[in-house]
């Protein structure tokens, strides 16, 4: 579905990705594990064009190079940002229906009922402002948001970050459940053991660069990658 090849990506003249390559198949969960400043981010925001890029990203035979935000979003790539990112102003509703902007098809309002089926939480909250949710709430309601709009690749970036550990359980079982409806995804991530336990592939980035690849649970035995991200 995602291939990534030779890309560089710089924030003026700093390079800060130097030929990253990875693949992403249709109906994987890949996960991209890195310490602080690897470039984990940087590579989410290179593949919607957020930054500058050289090197190559195709999506399903479709380069994206060059491409606006906008053209991305409308090919099929949804992006759930490090923060969340919801529009605070808003109820959780209008955030979701915020995430349907580029549709303009009549099932919007059952896709609306389906993820308050499966996050009930959101469906409780529905009229209430996103700024006044819990952590791990914004973080529901972002990656809906993103569902939202029906996307082919969904890529989020550091989901579990500030949250505690049963509410991070409950947002990867979800990821989990998603998947196995044929959520393709790319998720950059911190938490090393849960997202393994989510991937079927992983990659490591190191100062820019892939530097490891390889079977999720074949890189959990890995002794350079349990020492420096399972901490066993």
């Amino acid at each position: 579905m995602l291939e990534v090849r030779g890309v560089t990506a710089h924030y003026g003249p700093i390079e800060v990705l130097h030929g990253v390559e990875f693949d992403v198949k249709q109906g994987e969960v890949v996960v991209v594990l890195g310490a602080n400043g690897a470039g984990k981010t940087t590579t989410l925001r290179a593949i919607c064009q957020m930054v500058s890029t050289g090197g190559s990203i195709v999506l399903e035979g479709k380069e994206l190079s060059g491409q606006k935000t906008s053209e991305i979003v409308r090919a099929g790539v949804a992006h759930v940002p490090q923060g969340r990112g919801t529009l605070n102003d808003l109820t959780v509703e209008d955030n979701m229906l915020a995430g349907a902007y580029v549709r303009r098809d009549k099932a919007i309002a059952s896709d609306v009922e389906r993820w308050y089926t499966m996050f009930p939480r959101l469906k409780e909250r529905r009229t209430q402002a996103a700024g006044s949710l819990s952590g791990g709430e914004q973080q529901m309601l972002a990656v809906v948001r993103a569902l939202m709009s029906r996307p082919r690749l969904l890529l989020l970036d550091e989901p579990s970050l500030g949250l505690a550990p049963l509410i991070v359980q409950d947002i990867f079982r979800a990821f989990g459940e998603l998947n196995k409806e044929g959520t393709t995804m790319l998720v950059v991530e911190q938490n090393a053991n849960v997202a393994l336990d989510l991937a079927d592939r992983a990659y490591v980035l190191e100062a820019g660069e892939t530097v490891l690849s390889g079977d999720a649970n074949d890189l959990r035995h890995d002794d350079a990658v349990r020492k420096a991200y399972l901490g066993y």
